[in-house]
C-alpha cells in the first residue's frame, strides 16, 4: 500500500526526485540493482536481482535513499 513509482534509470536521491523520505518495498522486473542507504550512492549498499521485495523492514530495517542499475560493460 502507499504510493508507487516506476523507475527505469538510476536515482541519486529519491527525496529530491519523488519527495519520499525512503523506499519501503520494490518489485524489480528487469536487471540487477544496487540500493544505497544515503543519497548520491553513499553508505552501505545492497544488491537486488529481479523479484518482489514486499517489506524492507522485514529484512533488517533497511532504508534506501538512492539506487543505480548494474550495467555490464563488454570491451
Amino acid at each position: 500500500m502507499g504510493q508507487m513509482y516506476e523507475m527505469m534509470d538510476d536515482c541519486d536521491s529519491i527525496m529530491d526526485r519523488y519527495r519520499m523520505s525512503h523506499c519501503q518495498s520494490c518489485h524489480i522486473m528487469d536487471g540487477h540493482w544496487l540500493f544505497y542507504e544515503q543519497p548520491h550512492y553513499r553508505g552501505r549498499m545492497w544488491y537486488f536481482r529481479p523479484g518482489e521485495y514486499r517489506s524492507f523492514s522485514n529484512m533488517g530495517g533497511m532504508r534506501f535513499m538512492s539506487m543505480r542499475r548494474i550495467v555490464d560493460s563488454w570491451y
